[in-house]
């Protein structure tokens, strides 16, 4: 009889991270539950009076005759080049995009990056100008930074962290606790794109269609939105954890029910035949250059008209309501009659895409 083989059960690694780990894992990474159990549990009582009690992607600061915005970010997204983007026009918009949803204009970005030994000075050179690039189209300045090297075999080639400030206008008051029942739900385009096109380049997969990364700056689209004069009264931009991530912090801080409408949800061919192939549900896979907006019913029509006016709102639609039921919980009627739960994912399905 053969010999049976060896089983190295300490070489095991778990799907899903368990909650009681001693040690950092993908999962608290990935903007779901993980991530907030790290923040509530160990950043919050470590930071103690120094933290600020409302925490989001952006905090919005009283500066005596105005408001400021300040946001920072780090962005770690594995390959560096990925289709409709890279990791230095993704660091660019994606921290203007945490100063546009709280209604801030962009206005002052930093760039930090951390560099592994023996990266070349092209690739180096192609993220830079990517950065620039983008910085430029969000009319923002890149007006500060930092570089670090690390040995080899000890970073990914090129990590970059990037903070923001902006401006905020009178009357703007953009905060997921503004969330009331009634409230229309419109998300801005297709849902999903940017995470089935970095897995695409990462595995090498083909879905029957070139996916490309959405990543783009939105504060013109908001400006756009807030330029009608509606009380808006929610944005985010659904990076980690996709839209289900979203929603749900947006329904537990605003205390009210979520209702998505299943058929209405934008979710393109090549990002629906990913996920059906991989066991992957849309909602959970991240944006770079979507956002959702919360806003009153008398006002959703001209929101919705300003954003479908906009080169990057033209494809929005509402997709749900927020309701008295079932407050801090996001359902989704689906095309059968019933409904079920969208819940706060534990980690992330697909870890670096940002």
């Amino acid at each position: 009889m053969p010999e049976r083989p060896t089983i190295d059960m300490d070489s095991w690694t778990c799907p899903v991270p368990l909650r009681d780990s001693p040690t950092v894992v993908m999962g608290h990474g990935g903007g779901g539950t993980l991530s907030a159990e790290l923040v509530e549990h160990l950043f919050l009582p470590a930071f103690g009076d120094a933290a600020q009690a409302e925490l989001g992607d952006s905090a919005v600061l009283d500066v005596g005759p105005g408001r400021l915005a300040f946001s920072t970010d780090s962005f770690v997204v594995k390959p560096l080049f990925f289709p409709g983007g890279s990791i230095g026009d993704l660091a660019v918009n994606g921290t203007v995009n945490d100063l546009a949803m709280s209604g801030a204009r962009p206005l002052f970005l930093s760039t930090a990056f951390i560099l592994e030994e023996g990266t070349p000075l092209r690739d180096i050179g192609r993220v830079a100008a990517a950065m620039g690039a983008a910085a430029s189209v969000a009319g923002v300045r890149l007006v500060t930074g930092d570089t670090k090297v690390v040995d080899a075999g000890h970073g990914d080639g090129i990590y970059v962290n990037t903070a923001g400030v902006g401006v905020l206008d009178e009357g703007v008051d953009i905060r997921a606790t503004r969330a009331a029942v009634g409230d229309v739900v419109i998300v801005s385009g297709p849902i999903g794109v940017h995470g089935v096109a970095v897995l695409s380049c990462r595995e090498g997969l083909q879905f029957g269609t070139t996916v490309e990364s959405d990543s783009a700056a939105l504060n013109g689209l908001v400006a756009a939105m807030l330029a009608t004069g509606a009380d808006v009264h929610v944005l985010r931009d659904p990076t980690r954890g996709g839209l289900a991530a979203s929603l749900n912090e947006i329904a537990r801080a605003g205390r009210v029910g979520v209702e998505l409408v299943e058929r209405d949800l934008p979710v393109p061919e090549g990002v629906a035949n990913a996920c059906s192939l991989l066991g992957l549900d849309p909602l959970y896979v991240a944006n770079e250059g979507k956002l959702v907006a919360f806003v009153p019913p008398a006002e959703a029509e001209q929101v919705l008209a300003a954003m479908q006016a906009h080169e990057l709102g033209k494809e929005a639609v509402v997709i749900g309501r927020c309701v008295e039921a079932h407050p801090g919980m996001v359902v989704t009627r689906t095309g059968l009659g019933g409904t079920r739960v969208v819940d706060l994912p534990l980690g992330e399905q697909l870890p670096r895409i940002c």
